[in-house]
Formats: structure tokens, sequence, C-alpha cells
């Protein structure tokens, strides 16, 4: 199957992840981990022309200079900067190019979904029986106990699990809906429920089906 050319949302952990790898390792790799395909082939290649063009520059130097301490005396070329020059701004370009598209990722992922705005905004009317259990559907992990949903997420380590959590605790203020979390080492219990509203709402299930993106 083909990977589609249509950009995937991201969390603001891969997205952050995937900047940190376009500025700080190889311009394109982190794009290309983020889905952006064109973007990220276009960046790829052009970090690694660039890197060509400096390393053919360097190999010349290298030749230049061993053959001076052989003293060969075939070995007359001036110093040429030519590729070191270009090979630099081609390398820029690509690096500025990641750049780019960094920040646009990083700016989609600090943005709060339709879904999650239109379900805050509907208000804390709380749900039906009915309308509970249709919500639970689409949230299959996630148990009900009385007026409350909860789940329990593993990790690998406690580092991982804590990063998960700072996550949910970005997405929870900014949806100003906060859930109960309880950390035990690798595991993360998250409990929803709405307070005001006497019970479970629509906001409830609308931050566990963000949540669920986030895992």
């Amino acid at each position: 199957m083909k990977p589609s050319l249509a950009p995937k949302k991201l969390s603001r952990i891969k997205a952050r992840n995937a900047a940190l790898l376009n500025q700080l390792a190889t311009p394109g790799l982190g794009s290309l981990m983020a889905r952006r395909w064109i973007a990220g082939s276009g960046q790829l290649f052009l970090s690694l022309a660039g890197f060509g063009l400096i390393m053919v520059w360097f190999g010349q130097m290298m030749l230049r200079y061993y053959g001076q301490i052989s003293g060969d005396s075939t070995v007359h070329n001036p110093v040429v900067f030519t590729d070191l020059v270009l090979g630099a701004i081609v390398f820029a370009l690509a690096w500025l190019w990641s750049l780019a598209t960094s920040f646009s990722l990083l700016r989609e992922a600090s943005q709060v979904s339709l879904e999650t705005l239109e379900s805050f905004a509907a208000g804390q009317a709380k749900s039906t029986e009915a309308q509970i259990a249709l919500a639970l559907l689409t949230l299959p992990e996630w148990k009900r106990t009385g007026n409350v949903i909860a789940r329990t997420f593993a990790f690998k380590d406690f580092p991982a699990a804590m990063e998960f959590t700072n996550a949910v605790a970005s997405l929870a203020e900014q949806a100003q809906h906060h859930p109960d979390i309880d950390v035990r080492w690798n595991q993360v219990t998250l409990a929803l429920t709405t307070h005001d509203a006497g019970g479970l709402t629509e906001k409830d299930f609308a931050l566990a089906r963000q949540i669920e993106k986030l895992a």
C-alpha cells in the first residue's frame, strides 16, 4: 500500500520530535517522520547533496595535502572553494526549508481540533444513558463506573509515562476540562466526569477521544 500524501494530524510530542530531528540532525528526516512526504524528500535530497559537495571538497583537500607530504610533484592544483561554498548553500537551503516545515508542524499541533471546540462549546448538558452507550462504543478501552469513565495507559518506563501525562495536561488546559490523573511508575490512569453537570457529558467523551490520539 502506498503512503498517503495527505498530512496527518500530529500530537505536540510528535511535532516537537520531528522539529528537533529536522533542525538538529538531518533536514528532511523529521518531515518524513511527520508524513510530509514531498517536503521531506526534497529537504533530505538537498541536505545529502549539500553534504556530498562538501565531502568532495574535503576529499580534494586531503589528496592535495597528502600529495604535498609525499612529495608528489604532480600535485599543483590551487585550493578551490567552489564545492565547499555551493555545498554549504545547498545544505542551508535544506535546513531553512525544514525549519519552515517544523514551524508548520508545531503550529498545527498546537491548535485544538474542530471536533474538540465544537464539543466543548456545546455546553455541559448531562448525557442520557443512550448517548453514553453510543459514545462508549467509540472508546472501547474506557470503562464506566457510575458517573465516571476511566482508562489505564501502560508505557515502557516512568519517563514515557510522565511525557504522556504532560501532553494530557497540556491538552486538558486547552480544553479547560481536567481529568483526574493517577501515575504509578509506567502506568497512567485517567478518569473523566463533568462535576458541574453532575455526570458524564460530551466534554468527557470528546476529551477522551483526543487523549486516544495522543496515546
